[in-house]
């Protein structure tokens, strides 16, 4: 059992729950202009962890026929046999009620949002079957992070919150658009939908740049929004700067840095922000 779940951890890349874990606690430090109690940041963690353990586990089941059929994913768990259709559906079941129970513990609207967010999560695994604004839809599963941190602490749902998770949207719309330029010729012959599919390599780096534009607004208008600080503002212009640099290594006639540009970049931005909104809220 403890070997299974391990592949299974290492099959959904739990390590990079740090790309939603800092928007969240971001959120929940501007919700609190301070730091949040401990018991909310511990819940805020387990239900961060559970939600996206059960998002990743759905999505690796759902797409368990085309990783077989694609060469980047193919030597996958799943496809390879490593772990069964059945115990992933085991795994994402419990992780569902870790983020339910871990929803309960925060407050009301908490609990009852709580199954909504799991049912968005999980219909982003079949989007791309049907529409190329599937990298939207992820795009609003992610975001539901900071939404649903404010959320944990203040038990309601303010501008300032959507303006945040507004930010994360169209991030991670950007980069997944990045991302999906490595399956553009298999998504293309197995009849999936996405952004580079239908609009091809160079119009779809325009739709990440405008996208992660998007984000920046978003970001210098929380800043006025809440009349935050310089340390906030600083952390901002450092992810702006990080921003630009991903975009200049991902070229339209070379694409040999895509890995670097999704893994290193978009970790860095999320921590950016989070370490600098802390500094000022503290501070």
């Amino acid at each position: 059992m403890i070997a299974r779940i391990k592949i299974i951890l290492e099959m959904i890349k739990f390590e990079h729950t740090i790309f939603a874990l800092p928007f969240a606690f971001t959120g929940a430090l501007l919700a609190a202009r301070g730091l949040p109690t401990a018991e909310q940041i511990l819940w805020i963690t387990v239900a961060m962890v559970g939600a996206r353990s059960a998002a990743m586990g759905f999505n690796r089941w759902a797409d368990r026929r085309f990783d077989a059929e694609n060469p980047r994913t193919r030597e996958r768990a799943l496809p390879k046999g490593l772990v069964t259709p059945f115990q992933v559906i085991l795994f994402t079941a419990a992780s569902s009620v870790v983020l339910l129970f871990a929803a309960y513990q925060l407050n009301t609207l908490s609990f009852i949002l709580s199954p909504i967010a799991l049912g968005i999560v999980f219909f982003y695994s079949y989007t791309k079957r049907f529409t190329f604004f599937a990298h939207a839809f992820l795009g609003l599963a992610i975001c539901l992070a900071p939404i649903g941190s404010w959320i944990a602490v203040t038990g309601t749902i303010d501008a300032p919150a959507l303006v945040l998770g507004a930010a994360v949207l169209f991030w991670l719309l950007g980069f997944d658009v990045l991302y999906a330029l490595q399956d553009i010729e298999f998504d293309r012959k197995a009849g999936l939908h996405s952004i580079p599919q239908r609009f091809g390599i160079g119009r779809s780096l325009w739709i990440a740049r405008i996208s992660h534009a998007l984000t920046m607004a978003a970001l210098f208008w929380l800043y006025a929004l809440l009349s935050l600080g310089w340390y906030y503002l600083a952390g901002v212009l450092i992810a702006l700067c990080l921003i630009i640099y991903e975009h200049s290594l991902v070229k339209e006639d070379d694409l040999s840095k895509l890995n670097m540009a999704f893994f290193n970049m978009n970790g860095y931005i999320s921590v950016t922000v989070f370490i600098f909104t802390l500094l000022d809220v503290l501070l």
